[in-house]
């Protein structure tokens, strides 16, 4: 493709779109004269919409088919959110940089006729909640074992359009995705990181290239913000280690202390915090630590917090779920 010009992949939706145009903005702010168009492609979390994510699989249900396009030469560069992404990449592909991060907290979106509670203890007894998710779910009912989980799956809009169809009292949403859509308003409170532990990578865009794609490495390395590259590393790092996916309950969420911006390979010091998440699905066994190390290796932090995590049990929920049928 020529060099001055460059195709971005994004899944259809309309926080998708809105993530890959700002993607583009930056770039073409960066680089003038360089023609910056994007390309929809639907993936199988997409299109199969009526079954539970945890049921399908978790391996790339929405970044597998961007991965296609970018190892076929059809996009030069794919734009994912970070918490969709599994930790393993496909051979020949690499990560190029990690976007600022947003507000990486969920936030609870209450029904349009129910109440509107300032925290969850404002909800009814056995209040109708909607989730598909199971880090969501289990964090939730360790919080209120009384609340009743109805599966919500589909794009944000789609999910604000089931809370009345479905007379649910509320869903949890990501803050980021509202706040990119305009509609941070929506949310009548946020969760602490004590009470829901957010996904990893939640909040930051992952770009992803050719590995060894010199020219789209290069295009795309100032969008790269050090601080939550660092924590996002650590974060994937402590996901691996523990062999979970994005559809195992599992949280956690890095913060880069006096660490510079600066993105250049040399670019070093300060600390990193690390906390995580694991619990079992319905939120009566959980497993919940912290660690601070220097933000010089993220992966060895990831790596060490998700050994604490397994000598605490989170080994053993991990291997229930995954003998649950």
């Amino acid at each position: 493709m020529s060099a001055a010009r460059l195709v971005i992949g994004s899944r259809g939706s309309a926080l998708a779109l809105v993530q890959a145009e700002w993607v583009a903005a930056g770039l073409r702010a960066a680089h003038a004269g360089l023609d910056v168009t994007i390309a929809m492609i639907a993936t199988t979390g997409d299109r199969v919409r009526d079954v539970p994510l945890a049921k399908i699989g978790d391996k790339g249900l929405f970044t597998k088919e961007l991965e296609t396009a970018l190892l076929d030469g059809r996009v030069d560069l794919a734009v994912h959110s970070a918490k969709d992404l599994p930790t393993a990449l496909p051979a020949g592909l690499a990560l190029g940089a990690f976007t600022s991060r947003e507000d990486a907290r969920d936030v609870f979106v209450a029904g349009s006729g129910g109440r509107w509670p300032t925290e969850l203890a404002g909800l009814p007894a056995g209040a109708r909640v909607g989730s598909s998710s199971l880090r969501r779910r289990s964090q939730l009912l360790a919080l209120r074992p009384d609340l009743r989980l109805v599966d919500l799956r589909g794009n944000v809009e789609t999910r604000l359009g089931k809370l009345a169809d479905e007379s649910l009292d509320g869903t949890v949403l990501a803050a980021a995705g509202l706040a990119r859509l305009a509609r941070a308003d929506l949310a009548v409170f946020a969760f602490d990181y004590e009470q829901m532990m957010p996904a990893v990578g939640q909040g930051a865009l992952a770009l992803e290239t050719r590995a060894g794609d010199e020219r789209v490495t290069a295009l795309v390395a100032g969008l790269n913000d050090r601080p939550t590259a660092l924590a996002v590393r650590a974060e994937r790092a402590l996901l691996a280690a523990l062999e979970g996916g994005c559809q195992t309950p599992i949280g956690a969420f890095g913060e880069a202390r006096g660490a510079a911006v600066d993105c250049g390979a040399a670019a070093g010091g300060g600390d990193l915090v690390l906390r995580a998440y694991v619990g079992s699905l319905d939120g009566a066994v959980t497993v919940r630590d912290a660690m601070t190390a220097s933000a010089d290796d993220p992966e060895a932090l990831g790596e060490a917090l998700a050994e604490r995590l397994r000598a605490a049990g989170a080994d053993r929920i991990l291997a229930e779920l995954r003998r649950a049928p």
